[in-house]
């Protein structure tokens, strides 16, 4: 086989070049099948299987899989096409344009996550598919920071992958074996508007709120007194009282208020459960003051996740980095893999600090150490003998 990847350099570039935001807002959101078909071109150039993935429902969205080799097993590289939005103005570089400077690459999604893609076909280079006993999978999912659409449509499809896989999220080289669910609940009452003059003439829906401000920040205490892990540097779940909105004038008895809740969920805990016990909580008040009631997802909730510490994927990056695995309280896609059958340890080169925001980078010193260790799981998980060096 003839290796016609570019340059590593040349990828990162030309990743961090393709917009790819997703968002919720439709202003800001683009489609990532320009990404989805460079990365696909590489991929074939380097001897893999491309297989472009449509996502039901969603007409401009793309998952990518390549596959090198084949058989049961083996090992899926896996990370997110999609960049968040970005505010141009606030960057000192160009955020489309790779900008090397102060021992650091600038630029859109060079840490959460492209440059992932660059250095897992880079790690792969010179390989064919009669190097390895087991598949080498490169996973290219859509969707990771709006809504996950990618990753739910994989498990929709229920195709097995790999055994054992790495979300390159931006970890600083330390591996992730569990992350908390996070989950956005909307509460809402309805009442009757009137006259501030005579209560009798309305139902007032803030004071309704009220009364379910004091239940949920019950069930909290509760949520926070019966669970507990300690692997968490916030060991418990967690509600946040984000947003609230009731009534229009002083003068007018409110009719209707809105309350978001920000829940993050411990390895264990079931979402529905949690919202079925939040909905009961806002029955108990609406249905005694007379008043409409609703409790709906923001969101369709993230699931939290935990791979066994025992298990091969997890051992063998805590040898090869030197660092235990750790618990994280951002989400990852990592549930999903899971659910497909794969344990699955997140794994990156980047940090989670220069995520999301102006002058994102990543320090070209943890470029080497990313690649040792990629060579080194595809050595362990695909190969049952090393290649010999050209």
């Amino acid at each position: 086989m003839t290796d016609q990847a570019p340059p590593l350099v040349t990828m990162l570039a030309e990743l961090v070049g393709t917009l790819s935001v997703s968002s919720v807002t439709p202003d800001f959101d683009c489609s990532n099948r320009p990404l989805v078909e460079l990365l696909a071109g590489w991929l074939e150039s380097a001897g893999f299987r491309a297989e472009i993935l449509p996502i039901p429902g969603h007409p401009d969205k793309f998952n990518l899989l390549g596959t090198l080799g084949s058989g049961p097993g083996g090992l899926v590289l896996s990370g997110h096409t999609d960049t968040v939005p970005f505010d141009a103005p606030l960057w000192s570089h160009d955020p489309l344009a790779l900008t090397e400077a102060d021992g650091r690459y600038y630029g859109l999604g060079i840490a959460d996550m492209k440059s992932f893609f660059a250095l897992a076909l880079e790690a792969a280079r010179g390989l064919s598919a009669k190097d390895l006993d087991r598949p080498l999978m490169i996973l290219a999912t859509a969707d990771e920071e709006s809504a996950m659409h990618g990753a739910r449509a994989l498990v929709a499809a229920g195709r097995p992958l790999g055994r054992h896989a790495v979300i390159g999220e931006p970890t600083g080289l330390r591996p992730v074996r569990m992350h908390k669910g996070v989950m956005g609940e909307s509460v809402r009452l309805i009442g009757r508007s009137g006259h501030a003059s005579d209560p009798s003439l309305g139902n007032n829906a803030l004071e309704g709120m009220h009364q379910v401000l004091a239940s949920v920040l019950a069930m909290r205490e509760a949520l926070q007194r019966d669970h507990h892990h300690p692997a968490f540097k916030v060991p418990h779940p967690t509600i946040n009282l984000g947003h609230i909105h009731g009534g229009d004038n002083p003068n007018r008895i409110c009719g209707e208020c809105e309350l978001h809740l920000d829940l993050r969920v411990l390895p264990g805990q079931d979402p529905a459960d949690l919202r079925a016990e939040l909905a009961r909580r806002v029955a108990e008040v609406g249905d005694r003051r007379g008043l409409q009631w609703s409790v709906e997802p923001l969101f369709e909730a993230i699931p939290p996740a935990e791979t066994p510490a025992d298990a091969d994927i997890v051992r063998a990056c805590e040898a090869l980095t030197g660092h235990a695995a750790e618990a994280v309280n951002f989400g990852t896609e990592a549930p999903f893999l899971n659910q497909l059958g794969m344990d699955t340890l997140v794994l990156g080169p980047g940090d989670i600090a220069q995520a999301h925001q102006p002058d994102e980078y990543l320090a070209l010193d943890r470029i080497d150490p990313m690649l040792g260790i990629l060579r080194s799981l595809i050595q362990r998980f695909c190969m049952s003998h090393p290649k010999a060096p050209d």
